[in-house]
This record gives structure tokens, C-alpha cells and sequence, in this order.
């Protein structure tokens, strides 16, 4: 959420309480459990499909400018898998479009006032992470059989370095789901921190009269460039981990 920091004069600016959990819809959402996290997803998804279905709904030869949008998505995605994955590309086509989307969602949605930004939870971004993990390992046992285990030993290597070699190479494939989930996190968390400290900057600053209502433009500008960034960044972040997953299915498929 970048909501402004509540800045008071002698307090300091609470950064982090942007990414605290909280029940909402009232006793019902207490009782489940249910934060702002997981509403959020519903949200994203509500919005992506209503994209998808309203932009496709014309069908048109020559389209609009809503149907051009998911038409291009739609064909950026597809061409990421298959140029990625080849031919079977197109049997995870659905899950790297729907995997793209919903990162894509989370990062944008966080930027409205009084949102929240799910992705910026390290259990949200490991919870996809392992998921494109598991589905690359069964991925490769159903195109590799056994053959998967081999991968683990590089071809050439003498047998008596394989002690060593395989537990750094299983060490190595682990790490996979840690890192790109991290990576997301990281990225989303670094963004909003900066986007709350600066908006305190401004909210202290106006508090020191005139002079400091002029002092107060300067982090207003940073807020704009970092706003600016933060859309770039949200975008190719959903792109690194479509594209991470593409890579890690494609050695799973191609042998």
C-alpha cells in the first residue's frame, strides 16, 4: 500500500506498517482470517478477467483500443512460451499467462492509494515460486523419466568428484524457487519503502511554514520519479519471473 505516512511532529515514519496484515470485512473477515492480502488477489483477478473478457467480447477485425491491448498481451505471452519452450510451450502457455497477469496485477494494484500490495509478501511471491518449481520437477519426470536424475552429475566429470558435485549441483536447483521469489519481494518491498519514507519527507517538511512548503517540492518530485519507476519495475518484474519459469519448464522439456 502507498498510502502518505502518518508523520506527526517528533514521530517517525512507520515505513513498514504499509505490509501488516489486517482482518477485514469486519468480524466475518476476523473470524477467517481473512486480511487485505488475500482480498486484494480476488481483486486482481476480478479485474483481469473482466480485461480479458471485455476486451475480446467485439471480436472485431479491426479492434479497438481495449481488444488491441488483449490481443497484444495474449500474443506477447504466447510468443514468450513458445519461443522460449518450442512447440510444447503451448501445454503451459495458460499457466505462464495466468502466472504473468496476476504479478502483473499485484505490482499495479499496490500503487492506489489505500491499497495493498500482495506480491511485496515474501509468502506470496515463495508460494508461486514453489509452484513453478513443482510443476517443472513433475514436468521433467513426465518428459525425462529417471533421465531428470542425471542432471544432477555433469556429463564428463570424473565419478569420484561426484561427492561433491552433485550435492553443490541439488543445491543449486534448490535455490530456484528462494531466489526468484526474492527477487519479486525484494523489489516490491524496496519501491514502496522509498514511496512511503518520501511521502513523509513531504508531510514533515510542510509542516515547517513557508519555507519548508518550498523544501516539500523536492520529495514530491523523487514520489513522481519513483511512480514512474515503480510502473517500469512492476511490469518487468512480471516479465523476469514469466520468463524465469519459461527457462526452468524448457530444461524440463527439452532434455
Amino acid at each position: 500500500m502507498t498510502g502518505e505516512a502518518s508523520v506527526a511532529a517528533g514521530s517517525t515514519i512507520d515505513a513498514l506498517g504499509q505490509f501488516e496484515l489486517h482482518p477485514v470485512l469486519g468480524s466475518l473477515g476476523e473470524a477467517l482470517r481473512f486480511s487485505q492480502s488475500p482480498l486484494f488477489m480476488l481483486i486482481a483477478v476480478v479485474l483481469v478477467l473482466a480485461f480479458l473478457f471485455i476486451g475480446m467480447r467485439p471480436a472485431s477485425v479491426v479492434p479497438g483500443r481495449l481488444q488491441a491491448a488483449a490481443e497484444i498481451g495474449y500474443d506477447f505471452i504466447h510468443d514468450l512460451a513458445i519461443g522460449t519452450m518450442g512447440e510444447e510451450g503451448a501445454a503451459f502457455f495458460p499457466f505462464v499467462f495466468a502466472l504473468f497477469f496476476f504479478i502483473l496485477a499485484g505490482n499495479y494494484l499496490g500503487l492506489l492509494p489505500f491499497s495493498f500490495t500482495y506480491t511485496s509478501h515474501i509468502a506470496v511471491t515463495l508460494a508461486l515460486a514453489v509452484t513453478v518449481f513443482v510443476i517443472s520437477i513433475l514436468a521433467s519426470l513426465r518428459f525425462q523419466g529417471l533421465g531428470f536424475f542425471k542432471h544432477f552429475m555433469p556429463a564428463g566429470a570424473p565419478v569420484w568428484l561426484s561427492p561433491l558435485l552433485v550435492p553443490i549441483e541439488i543445491l543449486s536447483f534448490l535455490s530456484r524457487p528462494v531466489s526468484l521469489s526474492i527477487r519479486l519481494f525484494a523489489n516490491m518491498v524496496a519501491g514502496h519503502v522509498l514511496l512511503e519514507v518520501f511521502a513523509g519527507f513531504t508531510i514533515m517538511l510542510a509542516g515547517l511554514g513557508f519555507f519548508g512548503h518550498i523544501l516539500a517540492v523536492a520529495p514530491i518530485a523523487i514520489n513522481i520519479a519513483l511512480t514512474a519507476l515503480e510502473l517500469l519495475v512492476g511490469v518487468l518484474q512480471a516479465y523476469v519471473f514469466a520468463i524465469l519459469t519459461c527457462i526452468y519448464l524448457r530444461e524440463a522439456v527439452a532434455h
